[in-house]
């Protein structure tokens, strides 16, 4: 079982940056993809972003597109979202989680994900 932890969310206004870091206690970071997952009140959990286990592919969706990046560093056994451009919609709680298959399908389901953290609040205000 992976720990995920993150960290990063805030308050922030609209048109601002927020960093999310997901820190893995796992010994086999590199070979888990990675996602981010967001839940805003009231709406079920949507896929944000997802990168395969050395980075080299990268998965958004549609909306998050040229606004959001995701990316790891592995020997730091941490997966990252830059959140720019960010509107008073993105506020939700964002979870991290990681899968130990190469997904290059499902990437986007919840199910195709075994390990989740506990989630980080980002609120951007209008």
């Amino acid at each position: 079982q992976v720990q995920l932890v993150e960290s990063g969310g805030g308050l922030v206004q609209a048109g601002g940056s927020l960093r999310l870091s997901c820190a893995a206690s796992v010994r086999t970071f590199s070979r888990y993809t990675m996602g981010w997952f967001r839940q805003a009140p009231g709406k079920e959990r949507e896929f944000v972003a997802a990168i395969s286990w050395s980075g080299g592919t990268l998965y958004y969706a549609d909306a998050m597109k040229g606004r959001f990046t995701i990316s790891r560093d592995n020997a730091k056994n941490t997966v990252y979202l830059q959140m720019n451009s960010l509107k008073p919609e993105d506020t939700a709680v964002y979870y991290c989680a990681a899968s130990p298959e190469y997904l290059s399908r499902n990437y986007y389901r919840e199910g195709s994900y075994g390990d989740w953290g506990q989630g980080t609040q980002v609120t951007v205000s209008s």
